[in-house]
């Protein structure tokens, strides 16, 4: 593509400042500087506001809410408010990641409209976890992801120069303008976890291929920890938000059934593990995942 292409990245942080200062200072190092940078500030307490005030960023954009709006809800308004000023790309980032200073370049240097930058940790193993397969078709995969990139290659020298993957995270994910334009932006009811998932599966059923781009670095600071409490507050959303996806994409009657077994498992062997809060909060989960069927835009 044209390196005329104005290019946005849209952050969203929260009680991270530390990261965020050295996220930004990635930014500051990239050889193909972007053309405006905006930080969605998701009602932060911690000094924040300090650290975006202090910046000397080019083309920085603050955005401070009023409330915390979640990851999803705040990358729902930074893409809205980048794409309203007219810009081309979009380049979607967490707080705790850094690009490689050749990062954007690798990535604008492959046709495409939806495209990703390849993940690894502060020692250099692969940590990508998009989708290589993402089913939604067979009821018995017990989780969707059945393939990753971290699961299918064991290095990033073990890749492709692209590799077509079926979901994404917003983090280091570029996608140009057409694709807004056609399938809208990032629901922000699912607040945290899936959103992502949710805005791939749009952009691949509306006809657009997601590739990610292996000498696309980018370097996260923080291990992963997904594996959360499934009886507390994160472990709802994860409930809910797959179940969501299940309801609104499932391929057939019984993928589109799997939130209601999943429940009542859960539910039945609560009494061995996950107890009673893991069963209301899978009660709860699939009670308000049937109010998310239809899709926002």
């Amino acid at each position: 593509m044209t390196g005329r292409e104005s290019v946005a990245v849209v952050v969203v942080t929260y009680n991270r400042a530390d990261l965020l200062e050295r996220m930004l200072a990635g930014l500051g190092d990239l050889e193909r500087a972007p053309n405006a940078v905006y930080v969605v500030d998701n009602h932060s307490s911690d000094h924040t506001p300090d650290v975006l005030a202090a910046s000397t960023l080019p083309g920085l954009v603050r955005l401070r809410t009023d409330d915390n709006l979640g990851g999803a809800g705040g990358f729902r308004l930074g893409l809205q408010r980048a794409h309203a000023d007219g810009h081309d790309v979009f380049w979607l980032m967490d707080d705790d990641v850094v690009p490689a200073p050749d990062c954007l370049t690798r990535l604008l240097e492959v046709d495409g409209s939806c495209l990703t930058a390849v993940r690894e940790d502060l020692a250099g193993r692969l940590v990508e976890k998009a989708a290589v397969r993402f089913d939604l078709r067979n009821p018995l995969a017990i989780r969707p992801k059945t393939a990753s990139i971290d699961s299918t290659y064991p290095d990033r020298a073990s890749m492709p120069a692209t590799v077509e993957v079926e979901n994404v995270a917003f983090e280091g994910f570029l996608v140009r303008r057409p694709v807004i334009d056609a399938i809208g932006l990032p629901d922000a009811s699912y607040f945290i976890f899936y959103d992502d998932v949710d805005f791939a599966i749009r952009a691949r059923r509306a006809g657009y291929v997601i590739r990610a781009v292996r000498d696309a670095v980018l370097v996260r600071q923080l291990d992963f920890d997904q594996q959360h409490d499934l009886a507390g507050w994160k472990g709802y959303f994860m409930y809910r938000n797959l179940f969501v996806v299940h309801l609104r994409y499932g391929e057939n009657a019984l993928v589109r059934a799997k939130p209601w077994l999943v429940t009542l498992a859960v539910v039945l062997l609560s009494p061995l593990r996950g107890g009673r809060r893991e069963a209301a909060n899978v009660v709860r989960a699939l009670r308000d995942a049937r109010t998310m069927r239809v899709p926002a835009r």
